[in-house]
């Protein structure tokens, strides 16, 4: 849900955005929205143990398969 939210901001600051605004075609309230969601993320990260932060990514990129394939692999290596 949106919500309406007014702020205060030097002049120079609003000039750029409706230049920066108008160039990259995305309203004002998106690219504040898009900010703000950026710095959320990186707040979110560093909230996260240094174990995840490693792991993080390393399984980018590789054909995991389905967990009920997995269940199969397991179940036959146990059975070893």
């Amino acid at each position: 849900m949106n919500k309406k939210l007014t702020l205060n901001v030097d002049d120079s600051v609003i000039e750029f955005a409706h230049l920066y605004s108008k160039e990259t075609k995305q309203s004002i309230s998106s690219l504040f929205e898009k900010y703000l969601k950026g710095i959320q993320r990186q707040h979110l990260q560093t909230d996260l143990s240094s174990v995840t932060l490693e792991l993080r990514g390393a399984f980018k990129g590789l054909d995991i398969p389905e967990k009920y394939e997995l269940r199969r692999i397991f179940h036959e290596k146990s059975l070893d």
